[in-house]
């Protein structure tokens, strides 16, 4: 059975395709807008870890409505929501699709899908929805990530990922000012895949 994993290039959507990997014909799939090369960015990082790759462009109006809704907040939290919540019914209205997942942790805040709305895509759309990551904090996430997994870290500004954050960053860049980012986004550590560890394997050669 194939299984879709929403994928952004960064240690927990990878480490969620390897962990389902025994169990599903893994896809990873990336959601772009077209602001960026965001899409070209984790198709690399996926054929790296070997696993197919696909991209897929919803409609702009979701990523400016997600806009109007952090310009109103003053915080990301309920628009980056609102993406993922998005993205996943586009990609659940696709008829290939039955089994979607993505690399939320037991702790996260953002992005995530309360229960109603998880069951209610499931219903409507005749899927299912996944999340491998549900169960594991931070700290057992990073132990993982140290066998299975090389990766580069930095502050958000500086790590190019194909998130949703990513796009809407650029999005108010490009309307108020790189300012205005950082009166929204709070600081912090995003990761990217530099490739997949082999069994043994302490360094890249």
């Amino acid at each position: 059975m194939q299984i879709s994993v929403l994928f952004s290039g960064g240690k927990d959507s990878s480490l969620s395709a390897i962990l389902l990997e025994p169990f599903f014909e893994v896809e990873l799939v990336t959601c772009g807008f077209s602001l960026l090369p965001i899409g070209e960015v984790a198709a690399e990082t996926a054929k790296k870890l070997g696993f197919p790759h696909r991209i897929i462009k919803p409609d702009t109006s979701i990523l400016e409505k997600a806009y109007d809704m952090i310009l109103q907040d003053g915080f990301p939290k309920n628009a980056i929501n609102f993406i993922h919540k998005s993205v996943i019914e586009y990609l659940a209205a696709d008829n290939n699709v039955k089994v979607i997942a993505d690399g939320i942790r037991r702790d996260d805040r953002v992005p995530v899908l309360g229960q109603p709305d998880i069951r209610s895509i499931e219903d409507r759309f005749g899927v299912h929805y996944i999340c491998p990551l549900k169960g594991f904090g931070r700290a057992a996430v990073n132990e993982l990530v140290k066998e299975h997994l090389f990766i580069e870290e930095g502050m958000s500004e500086e790590i190019l990922k194909a998130d949703y954050e990513t796009e809407l960053r650029e999005l108010i860049r490009q309307r108020h000012g790189p300012g205005k980012i950082k009166e929204i986004f709070p600081l912090h550590v995003q990761s990217h895949v530099i490739e997949r560890r082999k069994a043994g394997q302490n360094k890249i050669t």
